[in-house]
């Protein structure tokens, strides 16, 4: 295996990057977003171009993280790993901090230069209301170039999460290439639901609040392999 998530990253997608690699479902508000390999790699380009070239941010910086499982937030982590970035999810002093429009209240713990709100709305629809002192993350990331190159080697914290997510990715049995279905309650650490597929080269049916009652039908619609218990 690589020995950056980066490569990790590309790496899963290569073989057909136009295969759905992260689908979002929300049963409490109805939204379904499918992601190719390929246009979540747009995503993370944009991203880490924005933490590159507009907050001007070096390998080894930290970025603070207030996000659940998302496909938005898939696409701010790694794009902060393609920066070489390191990723918090505690109160502390960070160069960037990514929070949800439901969490800014714990955001003001927080000593950040840089600052993005994220509606998470359906259609990647921008906030009605950009807080004071935040941007708009879905608004501002789209401006920036849909290709990135991330220096070779790995971030400061790629070596750890990756043996980590190998270390999951067996325990939770998930097989190479294998389509898995997971409750972001139940996993709510990235490592679980992103990097431990990842590594696998798996592919990923994320799903908040589940319909118990739809469960059935939409694994076998889309094709899972592998519901994580």
């Amino acid at each position: 295996m690589a020995d950056n998530i980066a490569r990790v990253f590309a790496d899963a997608i290569a073989t057909d990057p136009t295969r759905p690699l992260l689908t979002w479902y929300d049963d409490a508000s109805g939204d379904r977003t499918e992601l190719s390999g390929a246009t979540l790699a747009n995503w993370v380009s944009k991203t880490a171009n924005l933490l590159v070239d507009e907050v001007g941010l070096a390998p080894g910086t930290l970025a603070g993280l207030l996000l659940p499982p998302h496909w938005q937030t898939a696409a701010v982590l790694l794009g902060c790993w393609s920066a070489k970035l390191s990723v918090i999810d505690t109160p502390g002093t960070v160069d960037v901090l990514f929070a949800s429009a439901d969490r800014l209240d714990e955001a003001q713990s927080w000593s950040a230069d840089e600052r993005y709100a994220l509606g998470l709305s359906p259609l990647a629809a921008p906030l009605r209301q950009v807080p004071p002192g935040f941007a708009d993350y879905v608004v501002e990331v789209r401006g920036h170039g849909d290709h990135f190159t991330p220096q070779p080697g790995p971030g400061p914290s790629d070596a750890n999460l990756l043996a980590r997510a190998e270390a999951r990715a067996t325990e939770l049995g998930i097989e190479p290439g294998a389509r898995i279905l997971v409750d972001a309650a139940r996993y709510p650490d990235p490592v679980d639901w992103l990097l431990a597929p990842l590594t696998r080269a798996a592919t990923v049916v994320l799903c908040a609040n589940p319909d118990p009652t739809r469960l059935p039908a939409r694994q076998s619609t889309e094709k899972v392999t592998h519901p994580l218990p």
